[in-house]
């Protein structure tokens, strides 16, 4: 399946999580569009739009990184942008609780998006490829 990776790309070890994320998903059998490895560094706001959206449409499924005391921007708007296109599957390694702790670690419209939300707090890398490659499986 192609996947597009969507998460946080803004510190190393943000960046080193979605290389290996994006290297045990490959062992998986998909083929990942990661913007970290897509994307031009020196190109315009633009360019980078485009090329990101260009790999969210290329994709058959969107795979989001929800980590963080709040989710990243931009990778909401991927989500939303792919929201009723293909199905779109968050994940959560953060054990922090979200805006609403009653509601769940997820923004309400995120989760009501996507066709599955994985709480896989603190677990390896190697747990977070194998249970989204399960999460991929399962029929929409």
């Amino acid at each position: 399946m192609k996947l597009y990776l969507a998460g946080p790309l803004y510190s190393t070890a943000e960046r080193e999580f979605n290389v290996r994320l994006a290297q045990l998903l490959r062992e998986k059998g998909h083929e990942v569009w990661s913007p970290q490895e897509n994307e031009d560094r020196h190109a315009s706001a633009k360019e980078i739009f485009d090329s990101d959206v260009a790999g969210i449409d290329w994709a058959d499924a969107v795979v989001a990184n929800m980590d963080g005391a709040d989710p990243d921007s931009g990778t909401s708007w991927e989500c939303g942008y792919a929201y009723k296109k293909k199905p779109v599957i968050l994940f959560r390694t953060d054990f922090r609780a979200g805006d609403d702790p009653d509601k769940g670690p997820f923004n309400f419209m995120l989760t009501q998006s996507a066709h599955r939300c994985l709480e896989l707090y603190l677990e390896s890398t190697e747990v977070v490829a194998s249970r989204i490659a399960e999460a991929l499986r399962e029929p929409v």
